[in-house]
């Protein structure tokens, strides 16, 4: 698990993801080849592509992987052009910001990724197409490819690092592929109806002792209560903690 943020990653990657590439075009900056290393391999994606990046092999892109991505950065294929990086696909999908004036299908990154992920489960070969950090993909680099994805951004600044659009990216392949990782969270033995009908009689009768309850018109209090209370599904040990506060004001009341 990351240092810096909680990550699910108890399940290996399906053999659908073993299918798609992820090709980064004419990068410019080795960090965000690093970078994109990391969140490739943090969703279960090995496989880098890299099209004539300015500066590769490089040490910042070793630094922004950080330990644990080298092995995607080391076995990344470089090619000199996105004929070679494609070869071999099925599918190539560009991930680009711009609408494109072009006869391809235009799709969400959600719906992309499931398409891509489909491909894959059924033995074809994916690629996942970024251009350039300052200009994208050229026309001539879209047209090679079936389709065309759009992640949602703000309109008013659509500009996406490429690091953080290929983990979008990453992301959804990874929920299409095996689902939404959900946290295992520990369940305590839930109180029984029996116990909670006990701590509902137990505050009726302190609220009563207090004043604070008239028992000739006790309108809705006791109703909301078990309202609060109700959408918590209690536990035993929240039970017994409830009911220790309110044998703790019984006594109180007792010594005043």
């Amino acid at each position: 698990m990351s240092g810096e943020a909680g990550i699910l990653s108890d399940r290996s990657a399906p053999p659908a993801l073993e299918r798609v590439r992820i090709v980064l075009v004419r990068t410019t900056h080795p960090g965000n080849i690093g970078a994109a290393a990391r969140a490739m391999k943090t969703m279960g994606l090995e496989r880098l592509v890299l099209v004539a990046p300015r500066h590769f092999p490089d040490p910042q892109a070793e630094a922004m992987a950080t330990i644990g991505a080298e092995d995607v950065l080391a076995a990344a294929r470089l090619c000199t052009t996105v004929d070679e990086a494609l070869a071999g696909t099925t599918l190539a999908i560009a991930v680009t910001a711009r609408r494109r004036e072009l006869s391809h299908l235009a799709l969400d990154a959600r719906d992309a990724a499931a398409l891509a992920v489909s491909e894959g489960a059924g033995g074809g070969e994916v690629a996942l197409v970024f251009g350039t950090e300052m200009s994208g993909l050229a026309n001539d680099e879209v047209i090679k490819c079936q389709r065309v994805a759009h992640i949602a951004t703000n309109p008013a600044y659509s500009s996406l690092n490429l690091a953080a659009a290929v983990q979008v990216m990453a992301y959804e392949l990874r929920v299409a592929a095996v689902g939404p990782a959900l946290a295992a969270n520990e369940r305590f033995p839930a109180a029984t109806f029996e116990e909670i009908e006990a701590l509902y009689a137990h505050f009726e009768r302190n609220l009563v002792a207090s004043g604070f309850l008239d028992p000739a018109n006790p309108r809705r209090a006791m109703e909301r209560l078990r309202r609060l209370f109700g959408r918590t599904r209690l536990e035993k040990e929240e039970i017994s903690l409830l009911r220790g506060i309110l044998t703790a004001w019984d006594g109180e009341g007792d010594r005043r």
